[in-house]
């Protein structure tokens, strides 16, 4: 794993956090996984070196700085990078990314819609299993 862009869609509260909390254990990180919300971005250490890169554009009207710093995340291939609220720094994501549709079906059930471009149609293989 590497170079990885995950871009994650629901509603406040729909469980983006506990998406992302599960992901950083299954790449081997032992940070406490925190929403980004007030930080912006986080960031947590995996195995063999990797990094998974956590942005939060929910309270920006515009990403300023954040631009560009997500442009480094999405180009570096020892991170996984992870974006939540991410249409304001819509045109610095890669086209090719997988998108992670979260619904509220209950109080503590989801449904989720995965999609990916070419680069990351692997990565469909591995939430199904």
């Amino acid at each position: 794993m590497g170079g990885e862009t995950i871009e994650l869609r629901s509603d406040i509260g729909g469980g983006k956090t506990a998406f992302v909390k599960g992901l950083a254990r299954g790449v081997g990180s032992e940070d406490q996984v925190a929403s980004p919300t007030f930080t912006i971005s986080r960031v947590y250490l995996c195995h063999d070196g990797m990094r998974m890169n956590h942005f939060d554009f929910y309270r920006l009207s515009d990403p300023g700085l954040m631009r560009s710093e997500l442009g480094e995340s999405v180009t570096d291939p020892s991170s996984i990078t992870v974006v939540e609220w991410a249409g304001i720094a819509e045109d610095v994501l890669p086209q090719d990314r997988l998108v992670i549709e979260i619904a509220t079906t209950g109080e503590y059930t989801r449904h989720m819609k995965l999609s990916a471009g070419p680069e990351h149609i692997h990565l469909l293989e591995v939430f199904e299993n």
